[in-house]
Protein backbone atom coordinates (compact mmCIF):
# COMPACT_ATOMS: atom_id res chain seq x y z
CA UNK A 1 0.00 0.00 0.00
CA UNK A 2 1.28 2.05 2.89
CA UNK A 3 -2.26 9.57 0.23
CA UNK A 4 -3.97 16.80 -2.70
CA UNK A 5 -2.32 19.62 -1.65
CA UNK A 6 -2.04 23.39 -2.24
CA UNK A 7 -0.27 24.47 -4.94
CA UNK A 8 2.52 26.94 -4.19
CA UNK A 9 3.10 28.02 -8.10
CA UNK A 10 1.07 31.37 -8.51
CA UNK A 11 3.70 33.36 -7.66
CA UNK A 12 7.43 33.90 -7.51
CA UNK A 13 6.57 35.35 -3.78
CA UNK A 14 4.91 32.13 -2.73
CA UNK A 15 6.71 29.74 -4.41
CA UNK A 16 9.88 31.37 -2.45
CA UNK A 17 8.27 31.55 0.46
CA UNK A 18 7.03 27.81 0.46
CA UNK A 19 10.92 27.04 -0.64
CA UNK A 20 11.54 28.42 2.26
CA UNK A 21 9.29 27.07 4.65
CA UNK A 22 10.22 23.40 3.24
CA UNK A 23 13.88 24.20 4.60
CA UNK A 24 15.09 23.96 0.90
CA UNK A 25 17.20 27.48 0.53
CA UNK A 26 20.10 25.82 2.46
CA UNK A 27 19.82 22.88 0.46
CA UNK A 28 18.35 24.07 -2.88
CA UNK A 29 22.05 23.63 -4.42
CA UNK A 30 23.15 20.67 -3.01
CA UNK A 31 19.55 18.76 -4.10
CA UNK A 32 20.76 19.71 -7.38
CA UNK A 33 22.58 17.80 -10.28
CA UNK A 34 24.32 18.42 -13.15
CA UNK A 35 23.53 15.15 -15.31
CA UNK A 36 26.39 13.49 -17.17
CA UNK A 37 24.17 11.45 -18.93
CA UNK A 38 26.82 10.25 -21.71
CA UNK A 39 27.60 6.78 -22.24
CA UNK A 40 31.04 6.46 -22.15
CA UNK A 41 33.04 4.13 -24.92
CA UNK A 42 29.90 2.63 -26.24
CA UNK A 43 29.36 1.84 -22.59
CA UNK A 44 25.92 2.17 -21.30
CA UNK A 45 24.75 4.58 -18.31
CA UNK A 46 23.97 2.61 -15.42
CA UNK A 47 21.48 3.44 -13.05
CA UNK A 48 20.88 2.08 -9.52
CA UNK A 49 17.09 1.31 -8.19
CA UNK A 50 15.94 0.89 -4.62
CA UNK A 51 12.14 -0.29 -4.06
CA UNK A 52 9.85 -2.43 -2.16
CA UNK A 53 7.41 -2.05 -4.82
CA UNK A 54 6.08 -5.80 -6.16
CA UNK A 55 7.17 -6.14 -9.56
CA UNK A 56 10.34 -3.96 -10.00
CA UNK A 57 12.56 -6.85 -10.53
CA UNK A 58 10.47 -7.42 -14.10
CA UNK A 59 10.24 -3.81 -14.55
CA UNK A 60 13.98 -3.47 -14.01
CA UNK A 61 15.02 -6.43 -16.76
CA UNK A 62 11.93 -5.17 -19.38
CA UNK A 63 13.33 -1.72 -19.44
CA UNK A 64 16.85 -3.05 -19.88
CA UNK A 65 15.92 -5.30 -22.65
CA UNK A 66 14.40 -2.22 -24.31
CA UNK A 67 17.21 0.16 -23.91
CA UNK A 68 20.65 0.48 -24.83
CA UNK A 69 22.30 3.66 -23.49
CA UNK A 70 20.72 3.31 -19.73
CA UNK A 71 21.08 0.05 -17.83
CA UNK A 72 19.08 -0.65 -14.21
CA UNK A 73 20.33 -2.03 -11.23
CA UNK A 74 17.73 -3.03 -9.09
CA UNK A 75 17.90 -3.77 -5.25
CA UNK A 76 15.34 -4.83 -2.94
CA UNK A 77 14.66 -2.56 0.33
CA UNK A 78 12.23 -3.21 3.55
CA UNK A 79 9.23 -0.52 3.42
CA UNK A 80 8.17 1.92 5.29
CA UNK A 81 10.52 3.43 8.36
CA UNK A 82 13.36 1.06 8.15
CA UNK A 83 13.90 1.49 4.18
CA UNK A 84 13.65 5.83 4.17
CA UNK A 85 16.30 5.34 6.85
CA UNK A 86 18.35 3.11 4.66
CA UNK A 87 18.20 5.49 1.41
CA UNK A 88 18.86 8.38 4.19
CA UNK A 89 21.60 7.23 5.37
CA UNK A 90 23.19 6.43 1.95
CA UNK A 91 22.41 9.89 0.93
CA UNK A 92 24.69 11.07 4.23
CA UNK A 93 27.16 8.10 3.10
CA UNK A 94 27.25 9.79 -0.09
CA UNK A 95 25.96 6.27 -1.97
CA UNK A 96 22.76 6.62 -2.71
CA UNK A 97 20.52 4.87 -5.36
CA UNK A 98 19.72 7.02 -8.18
CA UNK A 99 16.27 5.98 -8.29
CA UNK A 100 13.86 5.28 -5.80
CA UNK A 101 10.05 4.85 -4.51
CA UNK A 102 8.86 7.65 -2.24
CA UNK A 103 5.33 7.50 -0.56
CA UNK A 104 3.73 11.02 -1.23
CA UNK A 105 3.75 11.35 2.38
CA UNK A 106 7.60 11.38 2.55
CA UNK A 107 8.31 13.70 -0.17
CA UNK A 108 8.31 16.89 1.80
CA UNK A 109 10.44 15.26 4.39
CA UNK A 110 12.66 13.87 2.15
CA UNK A 111 12.61 17.30 -0.48
CA UNK A 112 13.06 18.98 2.92
CA UNK A 113 16.41 17.06 4.51
CA UNK A 114 17.97 17.58 1.19
CA UNK A 115 17.60 14.05 -0.07
CA UNK A 116 16.05 14.71 -3.52
CA UNK A 117 17.19 16.41 -6.63
CA UNK A 118 15.50 19.18 -7.89
CA UNK A 119 13.47 16.90 -11.58
CA UNK A 120 11.91 19.87 -12.61
CA UNK A 121 14.27 20.07 -15.94
CA UNK A 122 14.04 16.71 -16.38
CA UNK A 123 10.25 15.44 -15.73
CA UNK A 124 8.33 19.15 -14.73
CA UNK A 125 6.50 19.05 -17.94
CA UNK A 126 5.62 15.07 -17.64
CA UNK A 127 3.89 16.01 -14.56
CA UNK A 128 1.98 18.75 -15.09
CA UNK A 129 0.80 17.30 -18.36
CA UNK A 130 0.54 13.67 -18.16
CA UNK A 131 -0.79 13.62 -14.04
CA UNK A 132 -4.68 14.85 -12.24
CA UNK A 133 -3.84 18.65 -10.06
CA UNK A 134 -4.59 16.75 -7.13
CA UNK A 135 -1.67 14.28 -7.68
CA UNK A 136 0.72 16.97 -9.22
CA UNK A 137 0.23 18.98 -6.01
CA UNK A 138 1.47 15.79 -4.13
CA UNK A 139 5.31 16.07 -5.95
CA UNK A 140 5.00 19.67 -6.55
CA UNK A 141 5.71 22.23 -4.35
CA UNK A 142 8.13 25.51 -3.82
CA UNK A 143 8.15 25.87 -7.72
CA UNK A 144 10.16 22.52 -8.09
CA UNK A 145 9.00 18.94 -9.20
CA UNK A 146 10.44 16.37 -6.70
CA UNK A 147 9.33 13.39 -7.83
CA UNK A 148 7.06 11.48 -10.36
CA UNK A 149 3.43 10.21 -9.09
CA UNK A 150 2.96 5.95 -10.50
CA UNK A 151 -0.18 5.67 -8.45
CA UNK A 152 -3.29 7.46 -6.98
CA UNK A 153 -5.36 5.83 -3.85
CA UNK A 154 -8.49 7.39 -3.53
CA UNK A 155 -10.70 5.55 -1.02
CA UNK A 156 -13.06 2.96 -1.87
CA UNK A 157 -16.12 1.51 0.71
CA UNK A 158 -15.70 -2.78 0.44
CA UNK A 159 -18.81 -4.36 1.63
CA UNK A 160 -19.96 -7.82 1.57
CA UNK A 161 -23.03 -8.22 -1.12
CA UNK A 162 -24.20 -11.41 0.72
CA UNK A 163 -24.21 -10.29 3.66
CA UNK A 164 -25.98 -7.11 3.22
CA UNK A 165 -28.80 -8.38 1.53
CA UNK A 166 -28.95 -10.72 4.64
CA UNK A 167 -29.53 -8.10 7.37
CA UNK A 168 -31.07 -5.60 4.57
CA UNK A 169 -28.32 -3.01 4.62
CA UNK A 170 -28.68 -0.24 1.64
CA UNK A 171 -24.77 0.88 0.86
CA UNK A 172 -24.18 3.76 3.27
CA UNK A 173 -23.77 7.12 1.18
CA UNK A 174 -23.05 9.59 4.00
CA UNK A 175 -21.63 8.85 7.46
CA UNK A 176 -24.84 9.38 9.37
CA UNK A 177 -26.07 6.41 6.67
CA UNK A 178 -23.29 4.62 8.13
CA UNK A 179 -24.16 5.02 11.98
CA UNK A 180 -27.63 4.20 11.10
CA UNK A 181 -26.63 0.76 9.37
CA UNK A 182 -23.72 -0.25 12.05
CA UNK A 183 -27.11 0.07 14.64
CA UNK A 184 -29.19 -2.73 12.74
CA UNK A 185 -26.25 -4.62 11.89
CA UNK A 186 -25.43 -5.27 15.88
CA UNK A 187 -29.78 -4.82 16.84
CA UNK A 188 -30.29 -8.06 14.22
CA UNK A 189 -26.45 -10.11 15.69
CA UNK A 190 -24.78 -8.61 18.63
CA UNK A 191 -21.75 -10.56 17.01
CA UNK A 192 -21.76 -9.22 13.64
CA UNK A 193 -20.64 -5.51 13.15
CA UNK A 194 -20.55 -3.24 10.31
CA UNK A 195 -16.68 -2.57 10.21
CA UNK A 196 -13.96 -2.35 11.96
CA UNK A 197 -11.61 0.82 12.57
CA UNK A 198 -8.17 0.12 13.58
CA UNK A 199 -6.09 2.54 15.96
CA UNK A 200 -3.06 1.47 14.27
CA UNK A 201 -3.22 2.77 10.91
CA UNK A 202 -3.18 6.50 11.24
CA UNK A 203 -2.43 7.07 7.38
CA UNK A 204 -6.43 6.04 7.28
CA UNK A 205 -7.51 8.29 10.11
CA UNK A 206 -5.47 10.92 7.70
CA UNK A 207 -7.34 9.82 4.80
CA UNK A 208 -10.72 10.41 6.52
CA UNK A 209 -10.04 13.56 7.76
CA UNK A 210 -8.74 14.29 4.38
CA UNK A 211 -12.35 13.57 3.34
CA UNK A 212 -13.52 15.88 5.47
CA UNK A 213 -11.71 19.07 4.78
CA UNK A 214 -9.01 18.70 7.48
CA UNK A 215 -5.25 20.00 6.34
CA UNK A 216 -2.90 19.14 8.44
CA UNK A 217 -0.20 21.22 7.59
CA UNK A 218 0.48 24.63 5.36
CA UNK A 219 2.65 27.38 5.02
CA UNK A 220 2.61 31.06 5.87
CA UNK A 221 5.42 33.32 4.38
CA UNK A 222 8.62 30.92 5.68
CA UNK A 223 6.80 29.14 8.48
CA UNK A 224 4.87 25.60 8.54
CA UNK A 225 1.86 25.56 10.40
CA UNK A 226 0.41 22.50 11.36
CA UNK A 227 -3.29 21.79 12.52
CA UNK A 228 -3.30 17.90 12.84
CA UNK A 229 -5.80 18.39 15.13
CA UNK A 230 -8.11 20.88 13.36
CA UNK A 231 -12.09 20.87 13.41
CA UNK A 232 -12.67 18.57 10.23
CA UNK A 233 -10.15 15.63 12.27
CA UNK A 234 -11.18 16.11 15.54
CA UNK A 235 -14.74 15.74 13.89
CA UNK A 236 -13.91 12.61 12.35
CA UNK A 237 -11.78 11.24 15.63
CA UNK A 238 -15.27 12.31 17.59
CA UNK A 239 -17.23 10.23 15.37
CA UNK A 240 -15.07 7.08 15.24
CA UNK A 241 -14.45 6.94 19.02
CA UNK A 242 -18.38 7.27 19.47
CA UNK A 243 -18.70 4.42 17.36
CA UNK A 244 -16.45 2.33 19.13
CA UNK A 245 -17.77 3.16 22.55
CA UNK A 246 -20.93 2.49 21.73
CA UNK A 247 -19.65 -0.72 20.31
CA UNK A 248 -20.80 -0.09 16.61
CA UNK A 249 -18.06 -1.01 15.15
CA UNK A 250 -14.95 -3.58 15.84
CA UNK A 251 -10.95 -2.00 16.15
CA UNK A 252 -8.95 -5.06 14.86
CA UNK A 253 -5.21 -4.11 14.18
CA UNK A 254 -5.10 -3.41 10.64
CA UNK A 255 -4.00 -5.92 8.61
CA UNK A 256 -4.13 -8.58 11.40
CA UNK A 257 -5.27 -12.09 11.05
CA UNK A 258 -7.60 -11.49 13.58
CA UNK A 259 -9.06 -8.52 11.27
CA UNK A 260 -8.91 -11.09 8.59
CA UNK A 261 -10.43 -13.89 9.60
CA UNK A 262 -13.33 -11.27 10.78
CA UNK A 263 -14.46 -10.80 6.91
CA UNK A 264 -13.87 -14.09 6.10
CA UNK A 265 -15.86 -15.56 8.60
CA UNK A 266 -19.10 -12.93 7.97
CA UNK A 267 -18.60 -11.06 11.38
CA UNK A 268 -17.15 -7.77 9.65
CA UNK A 269 -19.07 -6.41 6.53
CA UNK A 270 -17.47 -3.90 5.06
CA UNK A 271 -14.18 -1.94 5.15
CA UNK A 272 -12.59 1.31 4.54
CA UNK A 273 -9.73 0.91 1.62
CA UNK A 274 -8.44 2.62 -1.47
CA UNK A 275 -8.22 1.55 -4.81
CA UNK A 276 -5.24 -0.70 -4.01
CA UNK A 277 -7.32 -2.80 -1.54
CA UNK A 278 -8.77 -4.93 -3.85
CA UNK A 279 -5.80 -6.87 -5.23
CA UNK A 280 -4.71 -7.80 -1.55
CA UNK A 281 -8.62 -9.13 -0.80
CA UNK A 282 -7.94 -11.42 -4.01
CA UNK A 283 -4.57 -12.62 -1.88
CA UNK A 284 -5.90 -12.77 1.85
CA UNK A 285 -9.12 -14.19 1.25
CA UNK A 286 -9.61 -15.94 -1.76
CA UNK A 287 -12.47 -18.45 -0.92
CA UNK A 288 -14.69 -14.92 -0.68
CA UNK A 289 -14.42 -14.45 -4.95
CA UNK A 290 -17.73 -12.98 -5.94
CA UNK A 291 -19.02 -12.03 -2.41
CA UNK A 292 -17.18 -8.39 -2.53
CA UNK A 293 -18.08 -5.28 -4.16
CA UNK A 294 -17.01 -1.65 -4.17
CA UNK A 295 -18.63 1.46 -3.80
CA UNK A 296 -17.37 5.30 -3.47
CA UNK A 297 -16.59 6.01 0.47
CA UNK A 298 -19.18 7.18 2.72
CA UNK A 299 -19.05 10.95 2.96
CA UNK A 300 -20.12 14.17 5.00
CA UNK A 301 -22.91 15.53 2.61
CA UNK A 302 -20.87 15.75 -0.21
CA UNK A 303 -19.33 13.38 -2.34
CA UNK A 304 -15.51 13.78 -1.99
CA UNK A 305 -12.39 11.16 -1.02
CA UNK A 306 -9.10 11.74 0.68
CA UNK A 307 -5.89 9.79 -1.10
CA UNK A 308 -5.14 6.89 0.61
CA UNK A 309 -1.64 6.12 0.05
CA UNK A 310 0.12 6.00 -3.23
CA UNK A 311 3.49 6.08 -4.83
CA UNK A 312 6.10 8.08 -6.48
CA UNK A 313 10.01 7.73 -7.73
CA UNK A 314 12.65 10.15 -6.83
CA UNK A 315 16.07 10.82 -7.66
CA UNK A 316 18.30 11.20 -4.72
CA UNK A 317 21.04 13.79 -3.63
CA UNK A 318 24.01 12.56 -5.22
CA UNK A 319 23.18 10.84 -8.57
CA UNK A 320 25.33 12.09 -11.53
CA UNK A 321 22.58 10.94 -14.10
CA UNK A 322 19.19 13.12 -13.34
CA UNK A 323 18.68 13.09 -16.88
CA UNK A 324 18.75 9.22 -17.47
CA UNK A 325 16.77 8.48 -14.07
CA UNK A 326 14.06 10.45 -15.14
CA UNK A 327 14.24 8.58 -18.75
CA UNK A 328 13.85 5.88 -16.81
CA UNK A 329 10.86 7.45 -13.90
CA UNK A 330 9.26 8.58 -17.09
CA UNK A 331 9.20 4.85 -18.44
CA UNK A 332 7.84 3.80 -15.15
CA UNK A 333 4.88 5.69 -14.68
CA UNK A 334 3.65 6.89 -18.73
CA UNK A 335 4.62 3.67 -21.05
CA UNK A 336 2.34 1.24 -21.44
CA UNK A 337 5.40 -1.05 -21.38
CA UNK A 338 6.62 -0.07 -18.46
CA UNK A 339 3.03 -0.50 -16.77
CA UNK A 340 2.11 -4.02 -17.99
CA UNK A 341 6.35 -4.99 -16.81
CA UNK A 342 5.34 -4.03 -13.63
CA UNK A 343 2.42 -5.76 -13.39
CA UNK A 344 3.59 -8.68 -15.83
CA UNK A 345 5.29 -11.21 -13.38
CA UNK A 346 3.36 -10.19 -9.56
CA UNK A 347 2.97 -13.29 -7.45
CA UNK A 348 -0.12 -11.91 -6.38
CA UNK A 349 -2.92 -9.56 -8.08
CA UNK A 350 -2.16 -5.81 -7.94
CA UNK A 351 -5.11 -2.58 -7.95
CA UNK A 352 -3.08 -0.14 -8.01
CA UNK A 353 -4.71 3.03 -10.13
CA UNK A 354 -1.99 4.42 -12.13
CA UNK A 355 -1.96 8.19 -11.12
CA UNK A 356 -1.36 8.77 -14.92
CA UNK A 357 -5.08 8.57 -16.38
CA UNK A 358 -3.42 7.22 -20.19
CA UNK A 359 -2.21 4.05 -18.11
CA UNK A 360 -5.55 2.79 -16.28
CA UNK A 361 -6.85 0.92 -19.21
CA UNK A 362 -3.67 -0.80 -19.08
CA UNK A 363 -3.39 -2.13 -15.64
CA UNK A 364 -7.32 -2.66 -15.28
CA UNK A 365 -6.88 -5.47 -18.15
CA UNK A 366 -4.20 -7.38 -16.13
CA UNK A 367 -7.01 -7.31 -13.07
CA UNK A 368 -9.33 -9.99 -12.52
CA UNK A 369 -12.71 -8.58 -12.38
CA UNK A 370 -14.08 -11.82 -11.22
CA UNK A 371 -13.10 -11.28 -7.41
CA UNK A 372 -15.74 -8.61 -7.37
CA UNK A 373 -18.26 -10.24 -9.44
CA UNK A 374 -17.09 -8.69 -12.73
CA UNK A 375 -17.39 -4.86 -11.52
CA UNK A 376 -15.32 -2.30 -12.57
CA UNK A 377 -13.18 -1.51 -10.50
CA UNK A 378 -10.61 0.99 -12.58
CA UNK A 379 -13.97 2.69 -13.49
CA UNK A 380 -15.05 3.04 -10.14
CA UNK A 381 -11.90 4.50 -8.55
CA UNK A 382 -11.23 6.69 -11.51
CA UNK A 383 -14.46 8.82 -10.88
CA UNK A 384 -13.17 8.60 -7.22
CA UNK A 385 -9.72 10.64 -8.06
CA UNK A 386 -11.79 13.31 -9.32
CA UNK A 387 -13.84 13.73 -5.78
CA UNK A 388 -10.17 13.98 -3.87
CA UNK A 389 -10.30 16.91 -1.80
CA UNK A 390 -7.86 19.75 -2.38
CA UNK A 391 -6.09 21.72 -0.02
CA UNK A 392 -3.82 18.65 1.83
CA UNK A 393 0.26 19.15 2.25
CA UNK A 394 2.00 16.29 3.94
CA UNK A 395 4.43 17.80 6.75
CA UNK A 396 8.26 17.66 7.12
CA UNK A 397 8.25 14.85 10.03
CA UNK A 398 5.22 13.21 8.76
CA UNK A 399 6.17 9.73 9.94
CA UNK A 400 7.12 11.44 12.98
CA UNK A 401 3.49 12.48 13.36
CA UNK A 402 1.88 9.52 12.39
CA UNK A 403 4.00 7.35 15.57
CA UNK A 404 2.67 9.97 17.96
CA UNK A 405 -1.12 9.42 16.61
CA UNK A 406 -0.36 6.01 16.81
CA UNK A 407 0.63 5.45 19.79
CA UNK A 408 -1.89 7.66 21.52
CA UNK A 409 -4.66 6.58 19.85
CA UNK A 410 -4.11 2.67 21.12
CA UNK A 411 -3.90 4.06 24.81
CA UNK A 412 -6.62 6.99 25.03
CA UNK A 413 -8.66 7.14 21.25
CA UNK A 414 -8.66 9.14 18.33
CA UNK A 415 -9.50 12.72 19.54
CA UNK A 416 -6.11 12.35 21.77
CA UNK A 417 -4.06 10.46 19.06
CA UNK A 418 -4.77 13.54 16.81
CA UNK A 419 -4.08 15.76 19.67
CA UNK A 420 -0.72 14.08 20.36
CA UNK A 421 0.00 13.99 16.68
CA UNK A 422 -0.56 18.42 16.82
CA UNK A 423 2.10 18.30 19.64
CA UNK A 424 4.32 16.37 17.61
CA UNK A 425 4.34 18.18 14.27
CA UNK A 426 5.04 21.62 16.68
CA UNK A 427 8.20 20.39 18.30
CA UNK A 428 9.38 18.29 15.09
CA UNK A 429 9.38 21.18 13.16
CA UNK A 430 11.41 23.35 15.34
CA UNK A 431 13.43 20.01 15.88
CA UNK A 432 14.32 20.16 12.69
CA UNK A 433 15.86 23.60 12.44
CA UNK A 434 12.18 24.57 10.48
CA UNK A 435 9.82 28.17 11.41
CA UNK A 436 7.25 27.13 12.91
CA UNK A 437 4.17 29.58 12.61
CA UNK A 438 2.90 31.21 15.14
Amino acid sequence: MTRTSRSFRTTATTAFAAVAALGLLATACGGDADSTDTAAAGKPVTLTYWTWTLGAKSTAEAFNRTHKDIKVEFTEIPSGTEGYSKLANAVKAGNAPDVATIEYQMVPEFASQGNLIDLSEYAGETVKTKFPQSIQDLVTFGGKTWSVPYDAAPQLYYYRTDLFKKYGIEVPRTWDEFRTAAEQVKKQDKNVRLASMPKSDPALLAALSWQAGGKWFSTEGDAWKPAVDDTASNKVAAYWDGLIKDDLVQSFTAYSPEETKARTSGKTLSFLGASWSAGGMNTAMPDQKGKWAAAPMPHWGTAASGNYGGTSYGVLKGSEHAEAAAEFITWLTTDKAGVEARLADLDSPSSALPANPEMREVAAAEFDTAYLGGQNLYALASEQVDTIVSGWTWGPNQMDVYTAIQDETAKSGFTQGIEAGQRKAESGITERGLKLAE
